[in-house]
């Protein structure tokens, strides 16, 4: 006879942003956020935000780091963040340390997968946005989601 596993998943505070809580009613409040949260860092970073019904971020979850230029990001990662943090709906964010915030093919195509596993989980995707320190890109308001 083998044994299962019987397991607990929990989701775990690893540390907070100082930032006042306030529901994100554009593009530019949440890469306010993202830029803060990723201030600093050296690589690329794609990263999701949990929000509540009201729009406002629950917590904010580093999905995966990169090097220089690139990053992999897979759904389920993504999603399990969203499960886990009980989202009503997600904002997608990755950086680029180059300085360049322009949008690739690849973002877009990332972003077009998530849209689609969102749609069937029931969690929506608001945007995906593209975060260097003085400036963003948001694939909703190019028109690219």
């Amino acid at each position: 006879m083998e044994n299962i596993d019987i397991v607990r998943v929990v989701q775990v505070r690893e540390a907070t942003l100082e930032t006042e809580r306030f529901s994100i009613r554009s593009a530019d409040d949440a890469a306010s956020i993202f830029q803060s949260y990723l201030e600093g860092v050296d690589r690329e970073h794609f990263v999701v935000a949990a929000l509540d019904t009201k729009h406002v971020i629950n917590a904010i979850h580093t999905v995966s780091v990169g090097s220089l230029d690139a990053t992999i990001v897979h759904p389920r990662e993504v999603f399990k963040f969203a499960i886990l943090a009980n989202a009503s709906s997600i904002i997608v964010c990755h950086n680029h340390p180059s300085g360049n915030s322009q949008y690739s093919t690849e973002d877009v195509q990332v972003t077009k997968r998530l849209v689609e596993a969102g749609r069937i989980l029931g969690i929506a995707v608001l945007d995906h946005i593209v975060v260097c320190d003085h400036s963003f890109c948001s694939l909703k308001s190019m028109g690219l989601m």
